[in-house]
């Protein structure tokens, strides 16, 4: 096969269009930079991931999406509610108890094929190059620092291009993490789950249609219940693999099936309507990567962490990590600096924002602890769950951490995050 060179010198190349990738890029191109992204597949493409929560907004407001997002079709979301295996509801949290109506408490569920597809035509018109139906095999390096890739096209021809600065959006694959031995699995986040979708099932009425429902079943398992626009909602299970497969029950279908007689609010909304298309299983591992950066290498949203999905955070780390991203990147071209201190901020940062998220994952899996009791004791602790549970993640948490800790340990946070040196690292060698 002939190898061929694109002879463009591009200022960053992004692996991945999705929502990080995107997000970043489009930061780049405004400010003039020439930005190239590498697609494996052709958009518009299913993704699951469909829930947002408030502090989205501020990552969207900052693309100029809102309007769009206003004038689409995706359902509109004010709040959230639990529901315990009995079918008992609690009362919905309604996000404009704590936030501005107008802003950050009216969020959205998402069809990700539209909504990721609305994301890469916004980087297109900020100036983005996007090739699709490309796959990016390897990194180029001269030396330690990575100045490039090499992709097969969909015409199986080899093509390389050449950058200061690839960003790494690659989502759950985590491309460089992976080939360079820096992801990490989370100790104990390691759920599988199981996901379908129905047409003209029961959803609740007014304000609450687009509340996203957790509806809890046994052995500290979950369903979400997300409704989106044309009358869908999406509607899955994650639990422990054991739990999930126990009797040998393997097929995703009978997984399903047999757990949605688990909890009667799922079983009584499912009741009515259609299943549609077909059954997905996949782990829902949380992974984290031991760096964030490397010289001429910068790693966004999953392809630097995957965190359970139970709080619906992924497309805010994806659009905040992508945003951030954008703006040290920039900075970086700005200076024609890309020392690995420049993006220690960065690292920093997101981890802050990861594992204020993490330690309420890690208190929601534990038997021994609720939301409930926390609050009855404390209950000025209410906003604060509230906070981050809407991902104002970039706050002083330690109160609440403390007030948790007497419920149920919660982890350390993992050291992790910040730029390799390979000069840091020959010094200490």
């Amino acid at each position: 096969m002939t190898e061929t060179i694109n002879n463009q010198q591009w200022d960053a190349i992004i692996i991945g269009g999705g929502p990080s990738g995107a997000s970043a890029a489009a930061i780049l191109a405004e400010q003039g930079h020439r930005v190239l992204i590498l697609e494996r597949e052709r958009f518009p493409r299913y993704h699951v991931g469909e829930s947002m929560i408030p502090f989205t907004y501020g990552p969207l407001e900052r693309l100029g999406l809102i309007p769009k997002m206003r004038s689409s079709a995706f359902q509109k979301k004010f709040s959230v509610q639990f529901t315990q295996p009995n079918g008992k509801a609690s009362q919905p949290f309604y996000f404009f108890n704590r936030y501005d109506k107008d802003t950050v408490a009216q969020t959205w569920q998402v069809l990700r094929s539209e909504f990721d597809q609305m994301l890469l035509n916004h980087a297109r018109e900020a100036g983005v190059e996007v090739i699709e139906e490309i796959t990016v095999r390897e990194l180029l390096r001269a030396g330690e620092t990575v100045v490039g890739v090499r992709a097969m096209n969909k015409h199986g021809e080899m093509v390389e291009f050449r950058a200061p600065v690839t960003l790494d959006c690659s989502g759950k694959e985590s491309f460089a993490a992976v080939r360079n031995g820096w992801r990490t699995k989370d100790p104990c986040l390691n759920k599988v789950a199981v996901w379908t979708y129905y047409k003209g099932s029961k959803r609740e009425e007014g304000i609450d249609e687009g509340q996203t429902t957790v509806a809890m079943i046994p052995d500290k398992g979950w369903f979400w219940h997300i409704p989106q626009h044309n009358d869908m909602v999406s509607v899955g299970v994650v639990a422990e693999g054991r739990y999930l497969a126990r009797d040998g029950v393997k097929e995703p279908k009978a997984i399903f099936d047999r757990e949605v007689n688990e909890n009667l609010w799922i079983k009584d909304h499912l009741s009515v309507g259609q299943q549609v298309g077909p059954y997905y299983i996949t782990s829902e591992y949380t992974h984290h990567a031991r760096h964030c950066y490397s010289p001429g290498l910068l790693l966004v949203g999953d392809a630097f962490c995957f965190l359970d999905p139970v709080f619906s955070s992924g497309l805010l780390l994806a659009l905040k990590s992508g945003v951030m991203a954008g703006d040290a990147v920039h900075a970086a071209l700005e200076a024609r600096d890309f020392a690995p201190e420049r993006f220690e901020e960065y690292g920093v940062a997101l981890r802050r924002s990861i594992e204020n998220m993490r330690k309420l994952v890690y208190a929601f899996y534990n038997p021994a602890f609720s939301f409930k009791d926390v609050i009855m004791k404390y209950p000025d602790s209410a906003n604060e769950i509230t906070d981050c549970l809407s991902g104002d993640v970039d706050k002083d948490f330690s109160q609440l951490w403390a007030r948790i800790r007497e419920y149920c340990p919660l982890p350390d946070e993992m050291p992790l995050g910040l730029p390799f040196d390979p000069k840091l690292q020959l010094a200490q060698a």
